[in-house]
C-alpha cells in the first residue's frame, strides 16, 4: 500500500530541517566567519573590544556557526615549503648529555683523571681525560649512556657512536639513532606547526611532510607568506639558565659549556650563561597573557611537576644569585633569586604590548620547534583568484542545476518537479554535512558538487521509468508508484555502491585536491540516495493523498 508511517515522515522532515539549519550559515559566510573569529579571539585573550563584540553579535549564538571552509585555491592565503634543520637536534642532544656524562666521569676522577669538554664540531661531544691510559674505563662509562635503537631498521644498534684517540673521547649519535631522531623531529615539527596555526583561528590548514626533511604548509585566509613565516618561523625556545657574568663585548669568547646571549632591552649588555638550562619550555603546561603588578602586559606561565621540582630545587640552592629567562637566545629578564620559587609558576614581563604578549603565549603553549625551519619556497595567493574560481563554480553549478530541472520537468512533468524539489534539498543536505564535518572546499570539490547535481536525479529516473512500465501493465496509480520504488531499489543501490567504492579508493590513495573531490562525491552520493528514495517519495505520496488521481502521467 502506498503510504509512509508518521514517524518516518517526521524523521524525513526533521533531517531536511536540520540540513537547512546547518547549511544556512554558508549563505552569510562573511558575517558568520567574523563571528567565529571574534569568539575565538575573545576566548584566547579574554579581551572584549567594541569591534570584537560587534562581530560576535553579528550572528545569533543559538544558531549553528559551522562553515564550509574554503581552500587555498578559493580563499587565497599563504604557501610555504620549509626544511627542518635536523642537525641542530644532534647538537642539542650532545649538549644535554654532557652534564650527565661529566658527573659520571667525575665520579671516577681517581682512575681516569680530570675531565673537561673541548671544542668540537656541532653534533659531536669531545671529552679530554687526564689519564689517557685509562681510556678503556672512560669509554665503558660513556657506553653506559647508550641505549638500543628501537626500530626495525636499527634493531641491534646502539644510540651512541663512541671513538677514542689519544686522550680525547668523541661521542655522537649513531647513524641508526640519527635516522630515528630525524623522523621524530619532523613529526614533532608537524604537530607544533599545526598547533601554532590552529591557535590563531585560521581554518583547515594543509600541513604535511614532503620528502625526508621538508614540511609543506598551506594556510587559507592568512594575509601573506611573511605573516605566516613570522608565526611559524619563531622557535619560541624558552629556557632558564644560570648567569655566570656579563660583558659589553659581543665578540667575547665563552668557555666550554657556556654561551653568550644579548639582553633584549639593553643594546650593549651581554650575559654569559651556562649552556645547560635548569628548565626548558618543554616543561611548560600553560602560558596565558596577563598584566604585571604595574598593569603592563605580561605572560603568566606554569610548569609541570618535573619542571616545578627542578626549578624549586635550583632556586632553593641559589638564593641571591641571578638567573636568566632566555627566549630564542635573547635574555628577556635576569632577576636575582630572592627566595625559593616552589609553586611551579612565574611571569614574563618587559617591553611588549598586549598583542605581543598574546602572540608569545600562543608560541609558548604550542611548544618550541625542535629545530629551525628554513623556508625554501613561499607564495601568497591573492583572494581575487579564488573569487574568480568561486564565481566560475557558481555559474557551472547554476547552469547544471537549471539544465537538470528543465530536463526533468520536460521528461516527467509533475513528477519531474517533485524530483527538482528533492534536488534542492540534496544540495542543502550536502552543504550541511560539509559544514558539520568542517570540510575544506577546493576547486576539485566544486567539480564534485557539479557532478553530484548531474548524478542526483539518476535514482529518480530509474524510479520514474519503472512507474511508466507498471502503468503500461494496466496497474493502478498507487500500485504503479509503489512497485516503481520497490523494483528500482536494487539498481539504485548497485549503481551507488560501485560509485562509493571508487570514491573511497580516490580518498585513500589520493592526496590534496583528489581527496577533496572524493569527499564531496561521497557525501553527494549519500544525500542523493536519501532525497531520491525518501524525500521524493514523501512528496509524491503527500500529493497523491491530497489529489487522489484516478490516472497519472509520468
Amino acid at each position: 500500500m502506498l503510504q509512509i508511517d508518521r514517524w518516518k515522515r517526521v524523521l524525513i522532515f526533521g533531517i531536511c530541517l536540520l540540513g537547512l539549519l546547518y547549511a544556512l550559515p554558508n549563505a552569510f559566510y562573511a558575517r558568520v566567519e567574523a563571528h567565529n573569529d571574534a569568539v575565538a579571539r575573545i576566548e584566547a585573550t579574554g579581551v572584549e573590544t567594541p569591534e570584537l563584540i560587534a562581530a560576535r553579535d553579528g550572528w545569533p549564538s543559538w544558531m549553528p556557526s559551522n562553515l564550509v571552509n574554503l581552500g587555498l585555491d578559493l580563499r587565497g592565503g599563504a604557501h610555504l615549503l620549509g626544511e627542518v634543520q635536523v642537525a641542530q637536534v644532534y647538537k642539542s642532544r650532545m649538549d644535554a648529555l654532557w652534564p650527565e656524562l661529566r658527573g659520571a666521569l667525575a665520579a671516577e676522577r681517581d682512575t681516569i683523571g680530570a675531565v673537561r669538554r673541548v671544542q668540537s664540531p656541532d653534533g659531536t661531544l669531545s671529552i679530554e681525560i687526564g689519564n689517557p691510559d685509562q681510556m678503556a674505563r672512560a669509554t665503558e662509562i660513556v657506553r653506559g649512556f647508550s641505549t638500543p635503537v628501537t626500530t626495525l631498521t636499527g634493531a641491534g644498534q646502539q644510540s651512541l657512536a663512541i671513538s677514542a684517540q689519544g686522550a680525547t673521547l668523541t661521542v655522537q649519535l649513531s647513524d641508526a639513532e640519527k635516522s630515528v631522531t630525524d623522523d621524530r623531529t619532523i613529526q614533532q615539527s608537524l604537530e607544533i606547526v599545526r598547533r601554532r596555526v590552529d591557535e590563531v583561528g585560521t581554518r583547515e590548514p594543509t600541513i604535511m611532510r614532503q620528502g625526508e626533511d621538508r614540511i609543506l604548509i598551506q594556510v587559507p585566509g592568512i594575509g601573506s607568506a611573511a605573516e605566516l613565516k613570522a608565526l611559524i618561523g619563531t622557535t619560541a625556545q624558552l629556557t632558564f639558565n644560570p648567569v655566570l657574568g656579563t660583558t659589553a663585548d659581543p665578540q667575547a669568547q665563552p668557555g666550554a659549556g657556556q654561551i653568550i646571549a644579548p639582553a633584549i632591552d639593553q643594546p650593549n649588555l651581554f650575559y654569559i650563561l651556562e649552556q645547560s638550562p635548569v628548565v626548558t619550555g618543554e616543561d611548560l603546561v600553560d602560558a596565558m597573557p596577563g598584566s604585571d603588578e604595574n598593569g603592563q602586559p605580561s605572560v603568566n606561565f606554569r610548569f609541570n611537576p618535573t619542571g616545578a621540582r627542578a626549578f624549586g630545587q635550583y632556586t632553593s640552592a641559589n638564593i641571591g644569585q641571578p638567573f636568566a629567562i632566555v627566549l630564542d637566545n635573547e635574555v628577556i629578564s635576569a632577576p636575582v633569586i630572592r627566595s625559593a620559587i616552589t609553586g611551579g609558576s612565574g611571569q614574563i614581563s618587559g617591553s611588549m604590548n598586549f598583542e605581543e604578549a598574546n602572540q608569545l603565549s600562543v608560541l609558548l603553549r604550542a611548544g618550541a620547534l625542535p629545530a629551525e625551519l628554513e623556508f625554501l619556497e613561499e607564495r601568497t595567493v591573492g583572494p581575487e583568484l579564488g573569487q574568480d574560481s568561486i564565481d566560475a563554480g557558481k555559474v557551472a553549478a547554476g547552469v547544471g542545476f537549471v539544465a537538470v530541472i528543465a530536463l526533468m520537468i520536460l521528461s516527467y512533468g509533475r513528477f519531474g518537479l517533485f524530483a527538482t524539489v528533492a534536488l534542492a534539498f540534496n544540495m542543502i543536505l550536502l552543504f550541511a554535512v560539509l559544514s558539520l564535518i568542517g570540510a575544506t572546499l577546493t576547486l576539485p570539490g566544486i567539480a564534485g558538487i557539479v557532478l553530484t547535481i548531474g548524478m542526483a536525479v539518476d535514482a529518480n529516473v530509474l524510479v520514474f521509468e519503472r512507474i511508466r512500465e507498471e502503468l503500461r501493465s494496466a496497474r493502478g496509480p498507487a500500485r504503479a508508484i509503489e512497485l516503481g520504488y520497490e523494483k528500482a531499489m536494487s539498481a539504485i543501490v548497485d549503481a551507488n555502491i560501485t560509485t562509493l567504492i571508487v570514491a573511497g579508493i580516490l580518498f585513500v590513495l589520493g592526496s590534496g585536491p583528489v581527496k577533496g573531490f572524493a569527499v564531496t562525491l561521497t557525501i553527494g552520493i549519500v544525500t542523493s540516495v536519501f532525497t531520491a528514495l525518501f524525500v521524493t517519495r514523501l512528496i509524491t505520496i503527500m500529493w497523491f493523498e491530497r489529489a487522489r488521481p484516478k490516472e497519472i502521467e509520468v
